[in-house]
Formats: C-alpha cells, structure tokens, sequence
C-alpha cells in the first residue's frame, strides 16, 4: 500500500510525499451511545486510511482519490462542500481547521486504504483523522491528538452530513496494540483496557450491504434520545442526556413519551450498564461474559433501537447457538455492514466456509471475511 501511494503521488504531482496513516476500528461494545455523552469500547484495526500529502508554494489544493480514480481541485481561499462525497472528509477537516484560526496553505494529497467502504468499520473518521494529523504536521499547526479529534468530527457534521458521536475518531487517533479504549463521551477521559483473546479471533463478517438509511436514520435516532431527555428533564432538571437516567427513571416517565421514544432510550441505558460489565469481563479474560453482552445488544440493536436488517440478522442468528462462537452483534451505524464476532481460532476456518456457503443460499450475496488484529492509533508512517 506504501509503495503504491507514493508512486501514485509521483505519478500525478511529481515530488516525494510524507505519508501518514489512520486505522478503521471496531466497537465492542457500546453502540449509539456516544452522541449520548456515554461510554463506548472500541479498538483500532489492522486496516488504514493512508494520506499521502506535500505543501504546495501556491494556494491550490489538489487531491486524487486512488478507489474512484477521480481528482478534485480548489483554492485553499474558497474552501466549500464538493458536488461529489469523497472531497467533503478532506475538505470538511480544512475547513474546521480555518474555522479554528489556523493556517493551511495549498497542497497535494493522494488518499488510499484498506478499509472496507461501508462495512461500519469508520473509513469515513480515518480519513479525517489522517489528513487532520498530516495537515498539523506538514503545516506545524502544533496541535495535540486530543485538539484534533473534534475537529475530525466537527468535518464529518458539516461536510459530510452525518451527526455522528465522537467515538470513530477517538478510536481511531488514540487506538493503542492489543488494547480497546474504555471512552467517557461526556468528559472525554478515558482508559487502556487490555484484550486478552486467548484462543479467540475477532472476525469480521462484512453483508456486502449497505441500505441509504445510515445518514438519516442515525440523525433520527438522535433526536428521538433528545425528546426523551427532554421528557424527563421536566421532572429532573439536572438530566442533560441519556447518561444521566437509569432504568428506574425511564420507566417513571413511560406514560409521557412516544412508545418509540421509549424503546430507543431504554436501549442506550441498558448498552451503557452493559458496556461497564464489559470492561471487567475483559479484565477477568471472561471471553463467555463478554459474548454473551454482545448477543443482547445486538437483540437490542435490532429490536429496541432498530438499526439491523435481514442480512446483519441472519448472520448472528446463524452464530448465536454455535459452542465456538463467545459472542456476536451488528458493528457501526446499521442498516448493513459488518458483524464482529468472538470465535475460538480452531474452529473458526470451518464456521466460516458454513456461513459462507449459507449466507450466499440465503440471501444471494457474497459473505466478505475479515480476521482483525488490534493495532495502534494514527501516525507518520
């Protein structure tokens, strides 16, 4: 990948690049519920974003996408969204940083990965992390890790058009080997929390779909959390969001609120208490403990919050009752993508030519694999 983005920048602009890289990441637990000032486990991956990136003399930015072998071109003066989506996780993080008093000049960049274009796996936050920590190199911006996440985020809110939580970029700027990242998404502290996987994988089984409902549908459910605060707030005027109800409060309001509005707030409480049990079941190597924790809350992300789909349904469904299997549940945002799953590594090469075979008879699609290691967060490569 190295290789071929540097000749690709060669190619196009002439000139030696630096090149950074940002990694895709997975949740293991603790879905929906950062935009609910929540917690949220997630791990950087083996897969990457990589930017290649060098300043220009002039105020021209130019940049080429090697998936859609197409260049956009700007004024670094006249900053906008593009007519085209991939140019806005770019632009977006420009943008933000101008927005912030900061001063970017012209540049070529060239953008490659590995991480699978809509598998839930963050490509979009990658992106915007990379270019954030090149721009802040290659300009010395003199930015910190943690100056640079909201401003990765802030780009995906208003280039982009998704509402999103903190998490992905978080996740993907501070991501450290073999450790998922324990995240408070109120106070932003945060804590290493070592993976132990003895005699476990972490695979990814990615649907090959991807249903135009994840921008939208995820800016509904946030606001349907938001009427539910609003809701119990009347009450109890020191609840800012959904992080401050338990289950006993929830259930007082029952009556006040849409029964819609109820089931999307009940999820997002119970995924938080889940999430806490999590943490200590990965201390104790409680693989069993932890799975079990997924398979509830892919029954709550599928029945509660109603984010799944058929294709994320039937492959745990398919997983859920196999003694190799620890646990399983829809990653990402929903309505496609991937589900993570915990399965013994002696047998995993086995289940996976079964779900394979009964994924494709199924439902007439092709099952993508991948078996995941959890790396470091953003860098220089």
């Amino acid at each position: 990948m190295l290789k071929k983005i540097i000749a690709v920048f060669a190619e196009k602009f002439s000139g030696q690049p630096v090149v950074f890289r940002s990694p895709g990441r997975i949740n293991i637990l603790g879905e929906h519920t950062d935009y609910n000032e929540g917690f949220v486990l997630p791990a950087a991956i083996d897969k990457n974003i990589y930017v290649a990136i060098s300043k220009r003399t002039d105020k021209q930015v130019n940049l080429y996408a090697c998936d859609f072998e197409q260049v956009y071109s700007t004024d670094i003066e006249t900053i906008k969204p593009a007519s085209i989506q991939w140019p806005n996780y770019i632009l977006g993080v420009v943008d933000q940083l101008q927005k912030n008093g900061h001063i970017v000049g012209g540049f070529n960049l060239v953008i490659d990965g590995d991480i699978p274009i809509g598998a839930g796996l963050s490509s979009s936050a990658a992106i915007e992390c990379a270019v954030v920590f090149a721009l802040n190199e290659i300009f010395e911006l003199g930015l910190s890790r943690l100056q640079m996440v909201p401003l990765a985020q802030k780009a995906e809110h208003v280039f982009a058009g998704v509402n999103c939580g903190i998490m992905d970029q978080f996740a993907s700027m501070f991501g450290k080997k073999g450790h998922a990242l324990k995240l408070d998404c109120r106070s932003l502290e945060y804590e290493y929390i070592p993976i132990g996987l003895t005699g476990y994988k972490i695979i990814l089984f990615n649907s090959n779909v991807k249903h135009n409902l994840v921008s939208t549908e995820y800016n509904t459910r946030r606001k349907q959390c938001e009427e539910g605060v609003a809701i119990i707030a009347i009450g109890h005027p020191a609840v800012k969001s959904l992080r401050d109800v338990n289950m006993q409060m929830l259930n007082a309001h029952a009556a006040d609120m849409d029964a819609v509005v109820f089931k999307r707030c009940k999820y997002v409480i119970e995924e938080n208490e889940r999430l806490l049990g999590a943490c200590i079941d990965l201390q104790k190597g409680d693989m069993k403990a932890l799975g079990k924790k997924m398979f509830e809350t892919h029954y709550g992300l599928q029945h509660e919050y109603e984010v799944s789909c058929k294709e994320i349904d039937f492959l745990v469904d398919f997983v859920k009752d196999k003694e190799a299997v620890a646990g399983a549940r829809m990653v990402g945002g929903g309505f496609g993508g991937c589900t993570i799953n915990l399965i013994k590594e002696e047998a995993s090469e086995k289940l996976i030519e079964q779900i394979k075979a009964a994924y494709q008879n199924e439902m007439g699609l092709t099952l993508s694999v991948y078996s995941v290691s959890v790396e470091d967060g953003t860098s220089k490569t």
